[in-house]
């Protein structure tokens, strides 16, 4: 297994739509092995393909406290949501930043698993959040897209001032 790059906001392929993967293989196996341990490692509890630069349809996470659940979603369609809750969100690609967003309570997600067997997870409340949220990645979109112009403008601002004091440090 290896650790793999995460791409940081506002690199333009973390706006790539990601394709359907379509090869079950051994292949896809090492890489959805390898998201899990770059997740770990980040200490996150969710990512997308998208995020190491790779664009198809994957998706981890685990939610646990013992990081002993993990979930891999492969070409995950959203069937059902329901209800409304306000979660405050990180995200790896943009370290350090967490910001209120709004998203379902409850969702229904059809995908596959590593082998190509279908599954269909039902999930709420925090693992509702980071499925959403690691979807989005998945079809281009971002965290900060769901906040108001200020609000997102002050938080990249905040970004950018923590970079540069980690590149003067």
């Amino acid at each position: 297994m290896s650790i793999l790059s995460i791409l940081e906001f506002p690199d333009p392929r973390l706006r790539t739509r990601a394709a359907p993967v379509t090869a079950f293989d051994a292949k896809l196996k090492q890489f959805v092995a390898d998201m899990f341990e770059t997740m770990y490692a980040a200490n996150g509890v969710g990512l997308a393909a998208t995020q190491v630069n790779v664009h198809q349809r994957v998706l981890v996470a685990d939610m646990s406290e013992g990081r002993n659940q993990p979930l891999a979603l492969i070409n995950a369609q959203l069937l059902e949501k329901d209800g409304s809750q306000v979660y405050q969100e990180g995200c790896l690609s943009f370290p350090g930043l967490y910001a209120d967003v709004t998203r379902a309570l409850k969702v229904k997600v059809k995908a596959q698993d590593v082998d190509g067997k279908d599954i269909v997870v039902e999930a709420e409340g925090p693992l509702a959040v980071c499925i959403q949220h690691e979807m989005d990645h998945l079809d281009g979109k971002v965290f900060v897209d769901y906040l108001s112009p200020l609000k997102r403008s002050l938080l990249l601002k905040r970004l950018d001032k923590q970079r540069k004091q980690a590149a003067s440090a």
